[in-house]
């Protein structure tokens, strides 16, 4: 006897919400920019930027943006939260890479691209960033359709 499982999804039951992730992705970016913005301005103003508490405080808000690209995400699909926000929490970063090398080409102040002491993108920060945000971007989504669940 062969048996012979159909799919646990059909075609009116999409797993992925392209529209949900792009926004996910996007709402986190805008987030990471501000960080970003803050660390320039800080760094710029600031005699020991990089012992201060302003160091931390901003990689939290990264991480932050990061949970609420999956929270969004999660929000929109809370039928399928955890690939949607896991997806929206890489996109995050996907996204971020392009600006972040189009800032390092227009600064150009000495630091290599990807390799040496000072390297701008190391593969270590990239693959840990990558890996952050796609489990805290899951934790958004999970954390919004829980949400969701409970308010319906």
């Amino acid at each position: 006897m062969n048996v012979i499982s159909e799919p646990a999804s059909t075609d009116n039951q999409k797993i992925l919400s392209w529209p949900s992730i792009t926004r996910g992705a996007l709402a986190g970016l805008a987030i990471v920019v501000v960080a970003a913005i803050a660390r320039a301005v800080l760094n710029h103003q600031m005699d020991d930027f990089k012992k201060s508490i302003w160091v931390y405080l901003l990689f939290v808000l990264v991480l932050v943006g990061y949970f609420v690209a999956g929270y969004v995400a999660g929000r929109a699909r809370p039928d399928t939260p955890l690939a949607n926000g896991a997806l929206a929490g890489l996109g995050t970063v996907v996204l971020w890479i392009p600006i972040r090398v189009v800032i390092w080409a227009i600064r150009e102040d000495g630091h290599a691209l990807l390799k040496g002491n000072q390297a701008i993108l190391r593969p270590g920060q990239i693959f840990g960033a990558l890996v952050i945000s796609t489990a805290l971007g899951m934790v958004g989504a999970l954390i919004a359709a829980r949400r969701s669940r409970t308010t319906t």
